[in-house]
C-alpha cells in the first residue's frame, strides 16, 4: 500500500475512532474493520488484552471511551508504508483518566485486506506510562 492510501486510511479509521469514542455511532468503524478483527494490546492495565472479531473489538474500543469519560482522542504523526499489506503508525493519544490528563504515544502496526484493517498490534513507546494512564 502507498503511503498516500495507507494514510487517507488511517485517517478515516481514526476520525470513526474518534467520534465513537466522543459518544457517536459505530458505523464508520464498522465499514473500516474486517468481521474477523484482531486487536493486540499489550501491558498490565484495564485494556491490555487480545480482542477477536467485530463485536469484541468494538466492546474493547467502547471500554476505552467509557474508562476515558468520552475524552479519549487520537492524533497520527507519522506514518510507514510499504510495497506489501502492512502499514504503521505513530499516533498520539490523549484523555482524562482517573481525574488527570494524561498523553501517549503509540505504534500502531496495522495489517490491510483490501481497505479494511485485518489486525492492529499496539506498541506503546513508553510501555510504563501507558499501563500507568489506564491503569487508573
Amino acid at each position: 500500500m502507498d503511503r498516500d492510501a495507507a494514510v487517507q486510511l488511517l485517517d478515516r479509521l481514526h476520525a470513526a475512532q474518534n467520534e465513537f469514542y466522543s459518544g457517536g455511532g459505530d458505523s464508520g468503524l464498522r465499514k473500516l474493520l474486517t468481521p474477523d478483527i484482531a486487536w493486540t494490546v499489550p501491558g498490565r492495565n484495564r485494556i491490555a488484552g487480545q480482542y477477536h472479531g467485530l463485536d469484541d473489538v468494538l466492546a474493547y474500543f467502547a471500554r476505552r471511551r467509557d474508562l476515558a469519560a468520552r475524552t479519549f482522542q487520537m492524533h497520527r504523526a507519522d506514518v510507514l508504508a510499504g510495497d506489501g499489506d502492512r502499514i504503521a503508525a505513530l499516533t498520539d493519544g490523549t484523555a482524562i483518566l482517573g481525574g488527570a490528563a494524561r498523553t501517549w504515544s503509540t505504534v500502531g502496526l496495522y495489517a490491510i485486506r483490501g481497505e479494511q484493517i485485518a489486525a492492529c498490534w499496539l506498541l506503546p513507546l513508553d510501555p510504563a506510562a501507558f499501563d500507568e494512564a489506564w491503569s487508573r
